[in-house]
């Protein structure tokens, strides 16, 4: 169960001991500025006009000369995809049919995406995970065998096969349903140049299998309207070039399942919007919504429904991964204290909070200083506003940068847990928000859940002075509870985008008890073989004040805005962006309103007085009156202004003593050892049945995976272990050897730490040959092959090498036995 509310906001991180301090940065203010062309960017790096560019910049600027003169840093960022619309609408639309889509798999080139497009820069992707996510290794062996390549013949005639079983007609080279040309829209981002190329690369394949093809180009704000905010029955767009940043980086991914293939996760075509047609996939939303909700009994069971989900993912093909790029970033060499996260980068929170050079101010490019809406519920939704934000803001718990693991923030706790598949009792005097009643109501006698959780908030005050307390966690609780109902119930209080997942959230939180005024228990059905997993999943540390939630509750219900992109265009309101100084003074509208009639909100009615209440409407009016935004948090930087005019976005150090982290609290996480694989002695030829030895050098106590696949993309040999000393043997046994293919197999290593979980990684091929055929003559039958750097080395050596090989080993192969030679 993900307590949404409090997490969505949460680009945050670890902490230990507690001690109090004025000041958690190193410089009082953060700038950020729009730079979209990063040419100009990087001149400013240069110049010293900026301190950070947050933009990843193109590969064809990193040469020598820039690393010497600037610090370069590198992440694996962007996911490439394309979103295809699967709806039938009354323009005959070809995707409908899953066969059209699964096609495009062969319709794509990833290579030459990788290779030219990317410039080398990236890996291959064909699901929602890429070759560095910690759960990569787990769905190995399913991604490999569905063995997708370039093969535009091949990706026509399935094509071919499924328009013509549907009445459609190929005329002239042309395709035709009842007479009328089969036309296809492509929306193509042309702010990313990258996604630009691929929607033209795809158009023009797909002109040439003859499709009518017409290309829409615009930005992430266009997007969202053409995209994300249409009725996908309208066919305003056939196929949308798709890109993806991470926020962090995660050992145990509950979401992404969902979020790249489930409908009920709102981010599939429809969106969850109940006047639009939606894609349903009931299959999908069972995996996934077991994942999310740690509906498993094992490790080993989690890793069963990924496969599953994933595997179903990649055949409905609503969803199709392309390439993770390595993203490339610059500061000034006067900059130290750059925190580069696994995921996110060195765009995570921790490097404004960590970074100094020798100034006061820290400046930061951005590629858009404004692209969605700002509110902790169903905004947040772009990566430039995850990126500026995350600093404002502090969760109860988040990820180690390097190893994915949850660790306490604001939070400390204890859990308890009978799980998988035991009870525990839940007192009786806790409670839960009931809809129906609208009021907190015991949970009874003989009420059971799986885990206990028991928090101890870290409070402090919120940046507009007044002292947080548990309130702001009971609000937090109710709004979970009350937009997690369903619409035939609650209609008011449903968004199509947040409630689903609130639901799913809701379902699995039976009761909270609050002990005292900073500790609070949490009772869930939620299990996980990780504890801490348990806590992260029961987490209900506060982001946003409650009288802040109060005044969005009221213009969303009163519908003057909504919550979400989705609702925001179905009902032509805007989208509630609390940085926007308009919908700033609607919030301040509504606490003056409440201030005026002495309101206490029904979800703390007995637990607060008006005065009390009076005073939390005051702070907050009295903070937008001073900065014309409503964004009020807890982090160590608050939001001082927007000037959208100048395209610049200020925060501005939290110098308040009741904050609980001093400067260079995130230092320790300035320096990262990574494991790397040193050297693999791999024959260049394998006789099969006979025993195959690797010698190995890697980082010593590392974690070494390693997967053999033949030809058919079938892995016939993987196992794990320890690498000790740092050099060992990795020995496939004759009886496995004797299910490679002959000719060019596949072996792929990895290796990883406890202290950090992205892998180093190793692929190569060799050529396997039966007994009794002659291995040519020269220095080709053992590759040594030192490594370094964190690079997959002889990606392109090797290949060469090997096909020099298989040339000379069939030509004797054809002089022994002409026919049996053959696969």
């Amino acid at each position: 169960m993900k307590i949404l509310l409090v997490v969505i906001l949460a680009l945050v991180i670890l902490g230990s001991k507690v001690s109090f301090g004025d000041k958690g940065t190193y410089v009082d203010k953060v700038e950020f500025t729009q730079y979209s062309d990063p040419n100009t960017a990087i001149e400013e790096v240069k110049n010293g006009n900026l301190d950070i560019y947050y933009s990843a910049v193109p590969s064809s600027r990193i040469d020598s000369q820039l690393r010497q003169d600037l610090n370069v840093f590198q992440s694996t960022g962007t996911e490439y995809s394309l979103l295809v619309n699967p709806a039938p609408s009354e323009k005959f639309n070809p995707f409908s049919i899953r066969e059209v889509r699964y096609a495009l798999n062969y319709l794509v080139d990833r290579n030459m995406i990788v290779d030219e497009i990317l410039n080398g820069y990236g890996s291959q992707m064909i699901s929602a995970y890429k070759p560095y996510d910690p759960d990569y290794l787990l769905i190995l062996g399913k991604l490999q065998s569905f063995n997708f390549r370039y093969d535009p013949v091949f990706a026509e005639q399935m094509i071919s096969n499924a328009l013509t079983k549907v009445g459609a007609e190929k005329i002239d080279g042309k395709w035709y349903y009842k007479s009328k040309p089969i036309e296809i829209t492509i929306f193509i981002r042309n702010d990313d140049q990258v996604r630009k190329s691929i929607g033209e690369v795809l158009a023009s394949q797909l002109q040439k299998i003859g499709f009518t093809v017409k290309t829409d180009y615009g930005d992430l704000s266009k997007a969202f309207s053409v995209v994300y905010g249409s009725n996908p029955a309208d066919a305003q767009w056939n196929i949308y070039t798709e890109g993806y940043t991470i926020g962090g980086f995660v050992r145990y991914d509950s979401v992404i399942v969902a979020q790249m293939y489930a409908p009920w996760f709102s981010n599939m075509p429809g969106f969850n919007n109940p006047e639009y047609w939606n894609y349903n996939n009931a299959t999908l939303d069972s995996i996934s919504q077991a994942i999310f909700v740690g509906n498993f009994t094992s490790s080993q069971t989690r890793a069963a429904l990924l496969n599953e989900g994933v595997v179903d993912g990649i055949q409905e093909s609503v969803r199709i991964f392309l390439a993770a790029q390595v993203d490339q970033y610059v500061a000034n060499k006067k900059v130290q204290g750059i925190i580069n996260d696994f995921g996110a980068g060195i765009t995570s929170r921790f490097t404004p909070i960590n970074s100094r050079d020798g100034s006061d101010t820290l400046k930061i490019g951005v590629a858009k200083i404004y692209q969605g809406a700002w509110n902790p519920i169903a905004g947040f939704t772009d990566s430039y506003s995850q990126e500026i934000s995350s600093s404002i803001t502090d969760p109860g718990d988040f990820k180690n940068p390097y190893t994915g693991l949850t660790i306490p923030v604001r939070t400390d706790w204890q859990v308890e847990t009978a799980g998988p598949s035991g009870k525990l009792d839940v007192p009786s005097d806790a409670i839960k928000w009931d809809p129906q009643q609208q009021k907190w109501v015991q949970v009874g006698p003989g009420t059971k859940s799986t885990s206990k959780v028991t928090f101890h908030m870290k409070f402090s005050n919120w940046h507009d002075g007044r002292p947080m307390d548990m309130n702001d966690v009971l609000y937090g609780i109710y709004f979970l509870y009350q937009w997690g109902s369903d619409q035939a119930s609650q209609a008011k209080t449903f968004d199509s985008e947040y409630s689903p997942k609130a639901n799913q959230a809701a379902k699995t939180l039976i009761g909270v008890r609050v002990v005292d005024a900073d500790t609070i228990e949490v009772y869930q059905d939620y299990w996980h073989f990780d504890k801490n997993e348990i806590a992260d999943s029961a987490q209900v540390w506060p982001s946003t004040p409650w009288e802040i939630m109060y005044a969005m509750e009221k213009s969303v219900t009163d519908g003057k805005l909504a919550f979400s992109r989705s609702d925001a265009v179905s009902k032509n309101v805007d989208w509630l962006s609390l940085l926007v100084p308009k919908d700033a003074q609607m919030m301040r509208s509504n606490l003056e309103e409440f201030e005026a009639e002495n309101q206490v909100p029904v979800a703390l009615e007995g637990l607060a007085n008006s005065s009390y209440c009076d005073l939390r409407y005051n702070s907050s009016m009295s903070w937008i009156d001073n900065h014309e935004n409503a964004m009020i948090s807890n982090g160590p930087f608050y939001l001082d202004s927007y000037l959208p005019e100048a395209s610049k976005i200020s925060l501005k150090s939290f110098n308040d003593k009741t904050y609980p982290f001093g400067i260079g609290y995130w230092k320790k996480f300035e320096q990262v050892q990574l494991p790397k694989i040193e050297k693999i002695n791999m024959p260049a030829i394998v006789k099969i049945g006979q025993d195959l030895d690797i010698k190995s050098i890697v980082t010593p106590n590392s974690d070494v995976y390693y997967y053999f696949i033949n030809s058919q993309g079938q892995v016939v040999y993987n196992g794990m272990q320890n690498s000790g000393n740092g050099t060992f043997n990795i020995t496939v046994p004759a009886e496995k050897t004797t299910q490679f293919t002959v000719g060019a197999n596949d072996v792929k290593i990895f290796t990883v730490s406890s202290d950090a979980y992205r892998p180093d990684t190793f692929s190569t091929s060799f050529l396997a040959i039966k007994d009794g055929y002659d291995v040519p003559s020269g220095n080709v039958n053992v590759i040594e092959q030192s490594l370094s750097d964190n690079q997959n080395y002889n990606a392109i050596i090797l290949p060469v090498v090997i096909g020099v090989i298989i040339a000379l080993v069939f030509t004797r192969m054809r002089r022994k036995k002409p026919m049996e030679a053959s696969r």
